[in-house]
């Protein structure tokens, strides 16, 4: 796409203030017609996406599953029972009731690999009992992918769960907690737009003092999230999109619609009451607060769009919906606000007569950090380092039934297989595909040596199973031979998500194998999709820093403040992961509802890098707008950055705590990985807006001075023709020769 020049856009934005300006009942019916048709088609798209999306396709387990499917028909989802009755596992009841449920799932064609305590030969058994033998396990796989699986697996267990006669039977396993996540997630749809929005409204009705006012930016909300709705259903056509994309979608709609469109408003009415009539003033105000907005969706877009280079569907479907989110806020902002706000008139309201600068507590905050401009830095600096420090600590993990409240039937299965079944289901099982398998022998004595790692309970071949070093007979399960191809499965009593579960899987991989291996289970897929996270990490900070520092240039033309900018919003990011790693792997703020997951989602510090890395730039960029306008009225680096934020530091802490509503809203999501997300979200828009922008961004800016505008001559010579700026026609504009100014 070609970058318009600063000309270019300008007449762009002009165009459009022309025709709101003169079809404004035109383009409204316009854009009804596509508001019903976009929801009509896309408000649906909830119900048909999956929940999964993180594994790395071509990834080691990935071809392991694959040549498990494909050669052994052993692959599919884990779906795990529980069957626990106070008078033993082995009690008449409890034996009746464990058979019904291996009965049923054998006599289903979406159910393999079944086995169970009742079933299993005697040197299998042993492992499905539980330590008090009051509970035993009746295993199987699930055939299906991602869509498929989990529906399933809700099928097959829905008859089953329950108790009866003294038995209780509970179910679960990675295809049921995807089902129960992606049921969930609907839930907390609902209930985000329940509280959002009325809480939103009543923050816009103090912000505006008005009803018809605070409507506006809901109208432009709404225009957003049934237009981001119908993209993800498009996308969906053509590629994989998991379900969390429209919880994010519709959080991030209605922050940055708020946000885009009181800028807007809060621009208007300023022009307003400095005197200008109504179409001058919304021509002035799409041209200059219209050309912030461009800017910060522009930049917010490019930041999310870096997470397109991760491997995994799930994080790759939270670009598509931020994208498509930020492309809809900003044209809602750009044609939906403007339409209503000349068809409404003055029932918006008009503001009064603007406050002498020097009077806000704005204009006195500034100086104060100025005045102190060195302990300022150090301080906030410091607060922020401190906040965030927990994160050196951070443990990345794959997500499991631990992201589900303690209600949840996999929620609840977990838990009794944690405690009484310590990596002894089949969620812990190692396997190792020999995709050219030599003779039996070999493989035989592959196998007595992969029995000899310590922790592992024992090895299935396809001649028996192996434990300690040797055969304990010739019955085995969950092994098999297809011509050259040999599979094999490794018991053993770690967690796969813990540290002592990677360094096992070390140790089985050192040990001497008779042909190549592949290695498959929830271990190795937590590693594999850990590494696919964490080895992408390096190229979106350079994309991040990349577009940043071209867009932050083309709208100063300064070369040092996309460098502060980059620095701060990476401080204000710090917190934020902080925060998270706090209150959710280590388990504090257990009051509020949290609950320990010993381990971070790996796929949230790169979210979370974008999604409020890209916020922490929308504040950035409105405050700087105004600081800009001012230094090139005056030449005054201090007087511009106190008057830059006694213009834009209310509509700045007003627009972070309507963000900060919508965001907490995610917080009282059920699934605990959008929680932590929610929490991070807040956590970065109050920091970043009350501490960072209000605070930290004068003092440094008063510590670097003039040099704040500065670019070697060429570049500045270069941004004057080419930067994307509003037309200042101020006569009181200063050129000065080596920064970078604008003049007419």
């Amino acid at each position: 796409m070609c970058r318009p020049t600063g000309s270019e856009a300008f007449v762009l934005l002009a165009r459009i203030a022309d025709l709101v300006l003169r079809a404004p009942r035109r383009v409204l019916a316009w854009l009804a017609v596509f508001v019903v048709a976009a929801g009509a088609y896309g408000l649906p798209v909830s119900t048909m996406l999956p929940a999964g999306g993180y594994d790395v396709p071509g990834s080691e387990s990935a071809r392991a599953a694959r040549v498990l499917d494909e050669t052994f028909g052993a692959g599919g989802s884990s779906l795990v029972f529980t069957v626990s009755s106070d008078a033993g596992a082995d009690s008449p009841a409890a034996r009746a009731r464990g058979l019904a449920v291996v009965e049923a799932l054998r006599a289903s064609a979406h159910a393999t690999q079944v086995v169970s305590y009742w079933s299993a030969p005697a040197t299998v058994a042993p492992v499905l009992v539980g330590a008090d033998h009051r509970t035993a396990l009746v295993a199987a796989r699930v055939t299906g992918d991602d869509r498929q699986a989990p529906a399933r697996a809700h099928e097959l267990a829905a008859p089953l769960v329950g108790a009866a006669h003294g038995v209780t039977v509970h179910a679960g396993g990675q295809a049921l907690a995807q089902y129960e996540i992606n049921r969930q997630s609907q839930i907390d749809l609902i209930r985000l737009e329940i509280i959002a929005t009325p809480f939103t409204f009543l923050a816009l009705i103090w912000i505006f003092g008005g009803l018809i006012a605070a409507l506006v930016p809901l109208a432009v909300a709404a225009f957003a999230i049934v237009g981001t709705a119908a993209a993800l259903r498009i996308l969906h056509a053509y590629t994989d999109v998991a379900v969390f994309a429209v919880n994010l979608a519709t959080a991030l709609c209605l922050a940055l619609a708020v946000d885009y469109t009181l800028f807007i408003l809060n621009r208007y009415r300023e022009e307003r009451a400095a005197g200008a009539p109504g179409e001058r003033a919304l021509i002035r105000t799409l041209t200059t607060a219209g050309r912030t907005v461009v800017y910060s969706a522009l930049t917010l877009g490019c930041v999310v769009a870096s997470m397109l280079v991760l491997p995994m569907y799930f994080l790759r479907s939270l670009a598509y919906a931020g994208i498509a989110g930020v492309a809809c806020s900003l044209v809602g902002a750009l044609v939906l606000a403007p339409v209503l706000i000349v068809l409404l008139g003055d029932r918006i309201g008009q503001a009064t007569a603007p406050r002498a600068p020097a009077t806000t507590r704005w204009y006195r905050t500034a100086n104060f950090a100025m005045r102190h401009a060195v302990s300022t830095v150090l301080a906030v600096t410091a607060l922020f380092v401190l906040v965030g420090l927990p994160f050196l600590g951070a443990k990345l993990g794959y997500p499991d039934d631990r992201n589900l409240p303690t209600s949840a039937w996999s929620r609840q299965t977990g838990d009794i297989l944690r405690g009484q079944f310590p990596g002894q289901d089949s969620q812990g099982t190692v396997y190792i595909v020999l995709p050219s398998a030599p003779g039996d022998d070999a493989v035989s004595a592959y196998a007595a040596r992969l029995s000899r790692v310590p922790r592992v309970t024992g090895v299935a071949a396809p001649d028996g199973i192996y434990s300690g070093g040797a055969r304990l007979g010739t019955a085995t399960v969950d092994s098999a031979r297809r011509g050259d191809a040999v599979y094999l499965s490794v018991g053993t009593t770690l967690d796969p998500f813990s540290d002592a579960a990677k360094g096992q899987l070390r140790a089985l991989k050192d040990v001497a194998a008779p042909a190549e291996t592949l290695f498959g289970g929830l271990a190795q897929r937590d590693l594999d999709n850990v590494r696919g996270v964490t080895d992408r990490v390096p190229i979106i900070l350079a994309l991040i820093a990349f577009a940043t520092c071209v867009l932050m240039f083309l709208f100063t033309g300064s070369v040092l403040l996309p460098i502060k900018a980059l620095l701060m919003n990476l401080l204000s990011l710090t917190a934020a992961l902080g925060a998270m790693v706090w209150i959710f792997q280590d388990g504090h703020l257990g009051g509020l509802g949290t609950v320990a997951t010993g381990h971070t989602n790996a796929t949230m510090p790169p979210l979370l890098l974008c999604i409020a890395y890209g916020l922490s730039m929308d504040y950035e960029i409105f405050v700087l707008s105004r600081m800009r306008e001012e230094w090139l009225a005056t030449g005054d680096n201090r007087r511009a950055v106190a008057l830059g934020l006694a213009r834009t530091g209310r509509i700045v802490t007003a627009a972070a705590t309507v963000m900060a509503i919508v965001f907490a809203a995610i917080t009282t999501a059920q699934v605990s990985f959008m929680r932590a997300l929610g929490v991070g979200l807040v956590v970065t828009v109050l920091l970043d807006a009350f501490l960072i922008r209000i605070l930290l961004v004068p003092a440094v800016m008063r510590l670097a001075g003039s040099w704040n505008w500065w670019a070697p001559g060429p570049l500045a010579r270069w941004h004057r023709r080419h930067g994307l700026t509003e037309e200042l026609a101020s006569a009181g504009s200063v050129a000065r020769p080596g920064l970078a100014t604008h003049t007419p």
